[in-house]
């Protein structure tokens, strides 16, 4: 079953079990994604649809950081359910060896020695963590270990 069936499907059971929160979350999910499509004129793929899903649970987590920086507990509590509710649709989340692994390969494959092949490894990277990992903390992983290559290149590597 595709995502977008999977979030048609339990949009109906959120309907039919009288859950309001459920029902809009999943309905403002599923318009995102047809905004995109109306946009592009053509359906989205599988990966794009889980991009736009990723983008709506992103827009949340800035939402609870302000809310929770203005003191506002009950708005940040009810966008932090909205991301548990999104989050059942995303792959499970990356843990901090496996992006680390995913860094060294990155940088590995790329070839990057220095800063300022910081997009050529993100570009690499983007579609492996889609969805599945913060893409800020993953660009400060590559940050760290393109400045620890650039150290070691300009130092003879005696570190």
């Amino acid at each position: 079953m595709s995502l977008r069936d999977r979030l048609q499907t339990d949009i109906t059971a959120a309907m039919r079990s009288g859950d309001a929160l459920r029902r809009d979350v999943l309905r403002m999910a599923a318009n995102a994604a047809y905004n995109v499509e109306k946009k592009q004129q053509r359906p989205l793929t599988e990966d794009e649809f889980l991009g736009v899903l990723t983008r709506e649970v992103k827009t949340r987590r800035e939402s609870v950081e302000a809310y929770t920086a203005a003191g506002r507990a009950d708005l940040a509590d009810k966008e932090q359910a909205e991301i548990d509710i999104l989050s059942a649709y995303l792959p499970e989340a990356l843990g901090e060896a496996e992006i680390e692994t995913l860094v060294a390969e990155a940088v590995a494959a790329t070839n990057a020695a220095s800063a300022r092949d910081m997009g050529k490894v993100m570009g690499w990277l983007a579609p492996r963590i889609r969805g599945r990992a913060d893409g800020k903390v993953v660009s400060g992983r590559v940050a760290q270990a393109l400045a620890r290559a650039d150290l070691a290149a300009h130092d003879g590597g005696d570190h």
